[in-house]
């Protein structure tokens, strides 16, 4: 099994248990079961794309006379943008903790229903106070989404197909940016909705995509995994068993044995004390790499994705309800680069598909701000240099969100997922959109040029990181890559 150190001392357990469930749940076929985990799980994405885009859209038509808020576009694409990644780190934190000791099906309903009702109270947002209240909601029911989310996706998805699916699922945000982006054209389009109405409409419609969601969600099942370890090993086995029996009815065709069983102390919960020696004590290294993946995603994103509109109006002169056919296009680049790279997650390997995708979006983007700085860009060339940029950045960005939640261990995934996104994005992503408001606001070339150099040199910063200390975890088992805490290792070697 692997590991960067000596082995974290066991609490007292309840019981122990030998399981074949996480081999059984690695060697299925892919099937309808598992597109209904996609499409149950992987759908608060696109919702999480439609809002961000939405915002960044809009912001321009709040900051108009007559838009029912007394507010700045700074305000939006800054203060606003910040509250709302505030919350997200918020969420993950809280959620994160409580889908490890509660399960992942009970935490992903709870904080869909949070977003669900933050974001129709920002719909009806009367004063500035009130939006940047319910974006800070808004996101601390996004921010508990991720931890609980991206748990229950590795835990149920075999290993041969975990790098890209996670990878699709996370970039399917983009999805979600599309519709945001053509949808603000619409809505924003004075000529069919008033000014006061139709960026209302907007979160609305997010509201009723999320509802759909919500109905779909309710059929995803706990994790397997976290049951056999949470005292729950007869659900466990019996979910696993219902799950074999509609794969061998689809395909015709009898399972191959599970490669083997692992027997493991069943307890309730884990502590922050056991979890910071485990991330910090145990796997240092991988505790590095997971930080520098995710401050260099995170100011790169939630700068660009709050500010990109500004900088359209800004420099280029596009009307503001023309901003959307723009970010469409660089959306669309965003979610082609998980979907064409994905698989040679799986085929050539984490690290060099890590490392490739953050050193070439680095790059790219330093291009990019020499270009600009030069005045050498117009909106329809910058769009496209973001296009390619992002093709890369997307791939990568995904990845970090596989990489945390595939290279500790199981007791502590949610936890460990909410820490790095809250830690890496409250380092990112509440900074990149203060700091980048400020710069594109100023209507100096040379001080957006900056921001995106500083976006560039963390890519690459990122990128050298994961060349040298990436986990080499494609194909294999999770339970492989990283030991469970609650190992039973005096059964394992007596079966053996």
């Amino acid at each position: 099994m692997a590991s960067d150190s000596s082995p974290v001392p066991v609490p007292a357990t309840t019981g122990t248990v030998t399981t074949a469930v996480p081999a059984r749940l690695d060697r299925l076929p892919w099937s309808r079961w598992h597109w209904m985990i996609v499409i149950g799980l992987g759908t608060v994405w696109i919702l999480d794309g439609l809002e961000v885009t939405i915002v960044g859209n809009v912001a321009g038509r709040l900051a108009e006379e007559g838009s029912g808020l007394d507010i700045t576009a700074a305000q939006v694409t800054g203060v606003a943008a910040a509250l709302y990644v505030a919350g997200a780190c918020s969420g993950a934190l809280f959620f994160g903790w409580l889908t490890d000791r509660y399960g992942r099906k009970k935490l992903f309903m709870v904080t869909l229903v949070v977003y669900l009702g933050a974001t129709a109270m920002t719909a009806l947002s009367f004063e500035s106070w009130w939006f940047f209240l319910f974006r800070f909601l808004t996101g601390f029911g996004i921010g508990g989404e991720y931890a609980a989310i991206n748990s229950a996706i590795d835990e149920l998805i075999p290993s041969l197909y975990r790098g890209r699916v996670d990878l699709i699922i996370n970039g399917s945000y983009w999805l979600g940016a599309i519709g945001g982006a053509l949808l603000s054209v619409v809505m924003l389009d004075t000529d069919i909705f008033p000014k006061n109405l139709g960026w209302r409409l907007s979160f609305a419609l997010g509201v009723v995509l999320g509802l759909v969601v919500l109905l779909v969600r309710r059929h995803v099942p706990e994790s397997p995994r976290w049951q056999f370890i949470h005292g729950r090993s007869e659900d466990a086995e019996e979910l696993v068993s219902s799950v074999e029996h509609r794969i061998e009815e689809e395909k015709g065709e009898r399972l191959p044995p599970p490669a083997g069983e692992i027997t493991v102390h069943q307890r309730a919960s884990i502590g922050f004390g056991l979890i910071a020696r485990t991330v910090f004590g145990r796997y240092p290294r991988r505790a590095f790499l997971g930080l520098s993946l995710f401050i260099g995603q995170a100011f790169l994103y939630n700068a660009i994705t709050f500010g990109f509109g500004t900088i359209l109006t800004t420099f280029f002169d596009v009307p503001t309800g023309s901003t959307g056919y723009y970010f469409a296009v660089i959306a669309a680049g965003n979610f082609l680069g998980p979907l064409l790279l994905g698989t040679l997650f799986d085929t050539l390997g984490r690290r060099i598909m890590i490392s490739s995708t953050y050193l070439l979006s680095g790059v790219l983007l330093f291009g990019t701000a020499w270009l600009f700085d030069r005045g050498s860009l117009t909106a329809t060339t910058m769009t496209a240099c973001w296009c390619v940029v992002l093709f890369f950045a997307s791939a990568g960005a995904s990845s970090a969100y596989l990489t945390v939640s595939e290279v500790f261990p199981m007791e502590t995934r949610a936890m460990v997922i909410a820490f790095f996104y809250a830690l890496g994005t409250a380092a990112g992503g509440i900074s990149g959109p203060l700091i980048f408001a400020d710069l594109t606001e100023s209507g100096v070339v040379g001080d957006t040029a900056l921001a995106f150099r500083i976006g560039a040199a963390l890519m690459c910063a990122a990128g050298l990181v994961a060349a040298f200390l990436a986990v080499k975890a494609e194909r294999r088992s999770l339970e492989d890559i990283a030991e469970p805490l609650s190992v039973a290792k005096e059964a394992q070697a007596a079966s053996r």
